[in-house]
């Protein structure tokens, strides 16, 4: 069986993947801002063809991230969006051949703990690089952070910030302001925090 249809088979409808997509030799692929902005509006134009909801991504300047559930077929989702920023990519640059490392990476994200987590390591990559490209989560436009912090009157079609607000414990209130202080706390706070929700039932 080749990998496409052993990836085919192994997603399902409406559950959560974590999605990576690196440039070719983890080279950037981003080079400027508008690069970004495209690939948002990349997405956008496949959220006009297939059903989809992402709660969390951030786009760096070699590869980006999507925490996403889909009611279509993801392998097309990703092809739609993929295709169209590589063409784009090709254009403006004059580059020749594929700006990709390989296809993409997806792995099921399956509880509420995991989906907090991965959410959280998805928004903070901007501050987690060596040297950080933000002081605050907020101020990174490339993401979806700040349509729980800051901007949440601009939010996009595509982008569903109200899914991980329902993992959050019961000791928090279920709220875009309680998500986003999830993901702006340190690794004692967040260690803390996960040991609390191992140990306590969900409402």
């Amino acid at each position: 069986m080749n990998i496409l249809a052993r990836r085919k088979r192994n997603w399902q409808p409406n559950a959560y993947y974590h999605v990576v997509m690196r440039g070719n030799n983890r080279q950037n692929i981003f080079a400027a801002d508008e690069d970004m902005y495209h690939l948002m509006r990349c997405i956008a134009h496949a959220a006009e063809i297939y059903r989809f909801a992402i709660p969390a991504f951030c786009i760096m300047t070699n590869h980006f991230h999507l925490l996403i559930r889909s009611e279509d077929d993801l392998s097309k989702i990703m092809q739609q969006i993929n295709r169209r920023y590589s063409d784009y990519y090709a254009k403006r640059y004059y580059h020749v051949g594929r700006i990709y490392q390989r296809r993409y990476f997806a792995k099921a994200v399956d509880t509420p703990q995991a989906l907090l987590a991965v959410s959280r390591y998805i928004h903070r990559n901007p501050i987690e690089t060596i040297v950080p490209m933000v002081s605050q989560l907020a101020d990174y436009p490339f993401s979806s952070f700040s349509f729980y912090k800051t901007r949440p009157e601009q939010l996009p079609s595509y982008v569903d910030t109200s899914s991980l607000l329902r993992c959050l414990p019961p000791s928090f209130e279920k709220t875009q302001a309680a998500y986003a202080a999830y993901c702006e706390m340190d690794l004692e706070e967040i260690t803390s925090l996960e040991e609390y929700l191992q140990n306590n039932a969900y409402e």
